[in-house]
């Protein structure tokens, strides 16, 4: 469980009230039952005509992975590679049909099975690009879906706000300035629904999801590589160099100082 993000997400919502609390406001005012619906509603139905069911269907599965810690760490797989290297330097490919049960990564999994077929290192890297492309086809379309969200609840916000005015200045009774101010309240709670559902929901969910996706994304291009590295029977050491060179400064760091191992911690 990522507890960093849950502890962001209640900070952005608790944060909100008290400072409605604290300006002298009534929290009760600032709920609408309509609005909900019309933000809500409108985003979701938006949504529904936008998008593929499947993509919907999974909204579950992406909010766990938003507060779960993120699984693809690039020095894991780093050392799960270059072990592997080192197996098949000693007992040959073949050897690596056995570790491979060990391997929780499907796509590591099903690359190291590829090799340990005889598949021509060519089409090995073809088949793996193909699917390293679907991946990011995948990852693309979901942030979208969320990027779009995003822009819909403030849209369904205004509209709510305009529906609420024209109700609100239809009636003629209305003309008294502190009833008419009331009114003017309620109709801007939509705006403030829509602004509230994209800015502390929607687009830190896809900005996490596109995050993990690039953590995702590394991993994948450090096991091509390496797999690719250990049909081709390159040293284990020179295959583990090339490797930490797709990572970032800070990461080789961490990598070239033992005491600052991830797995230790």
């Amino acid at each position: 469980m990522d507890i960093f993000g849950l502890i962001g997400l209640f900070l952005a919502v608790a944060l909100c009230i008290f400072g409605i609390i604290q300006g002298g406001g009534d929290i009760m005012a600032f709920v609408s039952v309509p609005s909900l619906m019309i933000v809500l509603g409108g985003t979701i139905g938006s949504l529904m005509i936008a998008t593929p069911f499947e993509t919907i269907r999974n909204v579950p599965k992406h909010l766990k992975i938003v507060f779960s810690k993120s699984p693809y760490i690039p020095q894991e797989y780093i050392n799960q590679i270059v072990e592997l290297a080192k197996v098949a330097r000693r007992n040959g490919l073949l050897a690596l049909e056995e570790k491979a049960s060990d391997i929780n990564d499907d796509f590591l999994k099903g690359s190291v099975m590829l090799i340990v077929d005889a598949i021509e290192p060519d089409r090995v890297q073809r088949i793996l690009e193909t699917q390293i492309d679907y991946i990011q086809q995948r990852h693309d379309e979901v942030t979208s879906f969320y990027d779009q969200a995003a822009a819909l609840g403030p849209a369904f916000g205004m509209l709510g706000t305009v529906i609420g005015l024209i109700n609100m200045l239809g009636d003629l009774s209305l003309a008294d300035p502190e009833i008419l101010g009331v009114g003017m309240a309620v109709a801007l709670i939509t705006t403030l629904y829509g602004s509230f559902l994209a800015n502390v929901l929607f687009s830190p969910i896809s900005a996490k999801l596109n995050a993990i996706g690039n953590q995702e994304m590394l991993c994948l291009r450090l096991s091509m590589e390496g797999i690719i590295s250990i049909q081709a029977g390159e040293n284990p050491k020179h295959i583990e160099s090339k490797l930490m060179s797709y990572l970032p400064a800070e990461m080789q760091t961490v990598m070239d100082n033992p005491a600052n191992d991830q797995r230790g911690v």
